[in-house]
């Protein structure tokens, strides 16, 4: 008897979904007497008044115009907008699609989106998702209310992305030209790319970004399988190494470490949230634990990451 196919209907996929989220809600509230919807805590600020200068007030906060007209030091104080913005930015590229059967990298961030989203729905946030390769692969612009919601899971479920390449930095340099104001940017990738510490450095200025690097644990530690074939799924190219040598396991390792050590300090120089999470380990504690930095960290002034 062979086994059935799983079930990847809409509904299917929003149940999953469901669970994952009130098991996350459920160690939010056990952990930090919070809520999970604190995730979103901090996004969508705008100007509100000044006040008076206060020892330990941040010096990027003040008003130098309005302090220049002689009547004592003024900052600038924030309030948060009613109505969120949230964009999904999500790499589907071929290199995604490496891992286990339904817990591959492109699997997981899936299933991260949908989460977000369904938060973003129940908290009446304006939610978004920017799809790309080398190319914009799929964009739904911003809406609210979970009719808008589960057409847009179920659109990120269903797509097959067109092109293999990657290209980080052509994907941000689009959000950048779509967002017209200060979001919340989830982007989720393997980051198996060069030359996109620019753009991210302007996205992490400009919006409250949190950066998700997926991992496979063969890109960590390749089994030693002696001399085998391997195709780069972008490229489609194949080379034949012997995975049982101790200098290419040796150099493996490194590039590895050098490209997670690479998102890693650009989002610390920038104070943004940073997740590097493994397929085959649970991420729920590490996005509880997110949460947990975010709820603490609170509100920032537009520019407070730079």
């Amino acid at each position: 008897m062979t086994p059935s196919a799983p079930d990847t209907s809409l509904q299917a996929i929003l149940r999953r979904l469901r669970q994952l989220e009130i098991r996350i809600r459920k160690v939010v509230d056990a952990q930090l007497q919070g809520d999970f919807h604190s995730v979103f805590k901090g996004t969508g600020l705008e100007f509100d008044d000044v006040r008076q200068y206060q020892y330990g007030d941040e010096v990027r906060a003040i008003d130098w115009a309005v302090s220049a007209k002689g009547h004592g030091t003024f900052v600038k104080t924030y309030k948060e907008e009613r109505e969120q913005s949230v964009l999904l930015l999500l790499d589907v590229s071929r290199s995604q699609q490496v891992g286990a059967e339904g817990r591959r990298k492109l699997d997981v961030a899936r299933e991260i989106c949908g989460i977000l989203a369904l938060s973003a729905a129940r908290q009446d946030a304006q939610l978004g998702v920017l799809a790309f390769s080398d190319q914009k692969e799929l964009y739904r612009p911003p809406g609210k209310g979970l009719r808008h919601t589960y057409a847009l899971i179920k659109s990120l479920f269903d797509l097959q992305p067109e092109h293999a390449g990657t290209d980080v930095a052509a994907g941000i340099r689009q959000a950048l030209s779509l967002l017209k104001r200060r979001s919340l940017v989830l982007l989720l990738s393997d980051f198996i790319d060069a030359d996109y510490e620019r753009e991210l450095t302007m996205l992490a200025r400009k919006h409250d970004l949190i950066v998700v690097q997926l991992l496979d644990p063969r890109e960590q530690e390749f089994p030693p399988l002696g001399i085998v074939p391997l195709r780069d799924q972008e490229t489609g190219r194949t080379v034949w190494v012997n995975t049982s040598s101790k200098a290419w396991r040796a150099r493996y390792r490194a590039t590895t470490e050098q490209n997670r050590e690479q998102i890693g300090q650009i989002c610390r120089r920038h104070r943004t949230s940073f997740l590097s999470i493994t397929t085959n380990v649970d991420y729920v504690p590490q996005l509880v634990n997110l949460f947990r930095l975010r709820n603490q960290r609170g509100a920032q002034p537009p520019g407070s990451a730079s």
